[in-house]
């Protein structure tokens, strides 16, 4: 089992990732460059928080046309393995047409850093097997532009299909549409979300909620399922 983090130019959760991985779950992780195209080694790919080319034109804009996008596309459409996005991570997934939807400025117009409370709406996917349904976390946010909205159409097709895999419980901090903070494809193979789980993986940072999606992925690529 191998886990890869890709670091694009204005990735600043790429470490905090790293250390999820290595220091917590105690599995082997590497970093790739954006501009790496091999990615067919790894059974899981995680695209990091942060401000990727700045936030140029909107968040995950330019990071789409990354090279190594193309090789991660591949990689979905083949199912090689698992791929999450976290913040600027799911706003690049949907850029990339990877999951559906986009990711708005915040209602208030105003970046926002703080912990929120999740709903776990779907506990049957491989990043959340570690979670009860209708499970209450605690998860920090930071971001600018988590706003999800999708058509209606889409919204109606995500629900029939489960997909929708986070909701805001309590605050909708953002407005995001129907209170969603996460969603996956319909092969179950892609998250994005906007919280940051990488974060509250130990005790001494204030908690532990965040560490079932990374067990979950784990233990999912340990029974040998690989989609």
């Amino acid at each position: 089992m191998k886990f890869g983090v890709v670091v694009f130019p204005g990735s600043n959760c790429d470490r905090d990732c790293h250390h999820a991985i290595s220091d917590i779950l105690r599995e082997p992780v590497e970093f790739l460059w954006h501009a790496d195209t091999k990615v067919d080694h790894l059974d899981c790919i995680i695209l990091p928080g942060g401000f990727s080319y700045g936030d140029y034109l909107r968040a995950g804009a330019l990071a789409h046309f990354s090279p190594i996008m193309d090789s991660i596309k591949t990689y979905v459409a083949k199912k090689r393995g698992l791929v999450i996005g976290i913040c600027n991570g799911f706003q690049i997934l949907t850029e990339s047409g990877l999951l559906p939807g986009a990711l708005l400025q915040n209602r208030d117009l105003k970046f926002i850093c703080k912990s929120v409370t999740l709903k776990v709406e779907n506990e049957k996917t491989p990043f959340t097997s570690g979670f009860r349904k209708g499970q209450k976390i605690r998860i920090p946010i930071a971001h600018m532009e988590g706003n999800y909205t999708c058509e209606a159409s889409v919204l109606k097709e995500i629900r029939k299909n489960k997909q929708i895999v986070f909701t805001y419980s309590g605050e909708n901090p953002n407005g995001s549409m129907q209170n969603i903070a996460g969603v996956c494809n319909q092969a179950r193979n892609v998250l994005g979300m906007m919280p940051h789980p990488e974060r509250v993986m130990e005790k001494t940072l204030g908690g532990i909620d965040g560490l079932p999606v990374f067990e979950s992925i784990k233990n999912y690529l340990k029974s040998g399922k690989k989609n």
